[in-house]
């Protein structure tokens, strides 16, 4: 599949700098998306690609990222949406959100949107990097999305993952029939600098001994995310899914509900100040997830 390009946010270092690098060693054109300039631009100079700045705390840096890309990439063949972290204590960022919130779904979310003309001209695959921790800590609340009431880390995070999935699943939902594709992937427990500016005990796998046993390394982490960027969706994937090593997977029984993805979707419209236009026909249109 040659002269496609593949956008990947977060991709500055850990499994999004792996796949930038796997995925250019394919002949693809790499377009890298990070925070830190110096990272960045070294990935980027390492395979020969052009890079993009973004601070996903800040909406207006995902906006101008938008405008950026919509007018230097007229075709976006896969948008890898990669960005994201287990945060500390629980803060606001400059628009007001919770942050892990905001860096892990809203801003994805809003970068999604404003890129939607492109993807859909595109026939696009829109990938983001969930995680298994949607299952294991994750429960969305739509009336306390930022967790206002009981906050931890690991809730927090584990609900902007389930976040992720149910995004997957309702842009399968609305846009699958325009030739959008949507999937969403675990990559593992992944040896990488995560989970570096919490002090929640999750922290103690990423950052002690431990992380030799129970962790693999970015290479293999990025695998699942280069195969669908790779793969065809339909022959070779199914659209609107949650996969792990390849396979579907289960996760968070509340992935399985349509009317929270749709309310979920329209939330967080509401909160990146998106106009969603007329609602659409609220039938299931066969996508689901394991639950």
């Amino acid at each position: 599949m040659p002269d496609r390009t593949i956008v990947i946010t977060g991709a500055s270092d850990g499994i999004g700098a792996a796949a930038a690098r796997a995925l250019a060693r394919r002949g693809e054109q790499v377009v890298v998306v990070g925070r830190s300039p110096d990272k960045t631009e070294a990935v980027a100079r390492e395979i020969g690609a052009p890079f993009h700045l973004a601070d996903f705390a800040r909406l207006d840096d995902v906006r101008a990222l938008a405008t950026t890309l919509r007018a230097q990439y007229p075709r976006i063949d896969v948008l890898a949406n990669n960005a994201g972290g287990l945060m500390g204590e629980r803060a606001l960022t400059v628009d007001g959100h919770e942050r892990t919130l905001q860096v892990n779904h809203l801003a994805p979310f809003l970068l999604t949107h404003e890129l939607m003309g492109t993807l859909v001209a595109s026939r696009a695959s829109v990938i983001t990097t969930s995680s298994v921790a949607a299952r294991l800590f994750g429960h969305l609340d739509l009336d306390d999305l930022e967790n206002e009431r009981g906050y931890s880390a690991r809730k927090a995070y584990g609900d902007s993952k389930l976040a992720n999935i149910l995004f997957t699943v309702e842009l399968q939902r609305r846009f699958g029939d325009r030739g959008v594709s949507a999937a969403a992937f675990h990559p593992g427990v992944v040896a990488t600098g995560f989970a570096s500016d919490t002090t929640d005990a999750m922290r103690f796998l990423y950052h002690t001994p431990l992380r030799h046993l129970l962790t693999v390394g970015p290479d293999k982490g990025a695998d699942t995310l280069v195969w669908l960027a790779t793969r065809r969706p339909g022959p070779d994937w199914e659209p609107g899914r949650f996969y792990d090593k390849r396979r579907v997977a289960r996760t968070n029984p509340q992935a399985s509900q349509p009317a929270l993805a749709a309310g979920l979707w329209e939330r967080s419209a509401a909160m990146v100040g998106v106009d969603l236009g007329p609602a659409p026909d609220r039938r299931a249109r066969g996508t689901h997830v394991e639950g």
